[in-house]
């Protein structure tokens, strides 16, 4: 993308042109406004698909590994769907606008607070944001049609499993962190199967009781 990219248009061009086919995915970017969820600092490379930093070491997921992600789900409008790190909130918001309802976690009190405001500013209202351990799930809210994980682990924590209902789907980054396959899972009577390597990528580590120990250090 130039440099110059300056709206949501421009981002969708973007998605387009890495393999993005899904219209309902591709028109939530174009209506929900990336530059509300990235730091004012960073409002100039809001509509690039670029990584941006969001503060404690944090970065957003490229827009369009995001949609990959989001697109292997699968979603059509019925399904209730746990997302495993929230950060500043715009994946949340395209998952709200393509579900019927989305729960998701992050550790980060402040990146919570940030993201809660960012949502309620769109008026995206189908959300649970929960402040917490996200390798352990949300497991009150279960089961799950779809399941995002926003960081990396080389394998599913067992308590992600549980919580897909069965013939749902899940998407990680399988790795230690900083080199990684993202893996979309289908939910069978004996476990998860895996369906798709999405693409290689680099992920900050999932951290938490059945993640990598807080105080890990990510990979540069």
């Amino acid at each position: 993308m130039s440099a110059v990219s300056k709206e949501p248009a421009d981002l969708v061009q973007a998605l387009r042109a890495a393999g993005i086919k899904d219209e309902r995915l591709l028109e939530a970017v174009r209506t929900t406004p990336r530059a509300e969820f990235v730091p004012a600092s960073q409002s100039a490379m809001a509509y690039r698909d670029v990584p941006v930093a969001i503060g404690q070491g944090q970065v957003t997921t490229q827009p369009s590994l995001s949609a990959m992600m989001i697109e292997s789900l699968g979603l059509e409008g019925r399904e209730h769907v746990l997302e495993i790190g929230t950060g500043l909130g715009f994946q949340t918001a395209l998952l709200a606008r393509l579900a019927d309802d989305v729960v998701s976690i992050e550790m980060r009190p402040d990146i919570a607070r940030q993201a809660r405001d960012n949502l309620a500013r769109q008026r995206v209202r189908n959300v649970e944001l929960r402040v917490g351990d996200g390798s352990g799930g949300v497991p009150d809210r279960a089961p799950y049609d779809a399941v995002i994980v926003s960081a990396a682990f080389p394998e599913v924590p067992a308590p992600l499993i549980a919580q897909v209902r069965p013939s749902g789907r899940l998407v990680q980054p399988i790795g230690p962190g900083g080199h990684e396959q993202v893996v979309c899972f289908l939910r069978t009577a004996s476990g998860l199967e895996q369906r798709w390597v999405l693409t290689a990528a680099r992920f900050v580590q999932l951290q938490g009781r059945y993640g990598f120990p807080h105080g890990d250090k990510n990979p540069p």
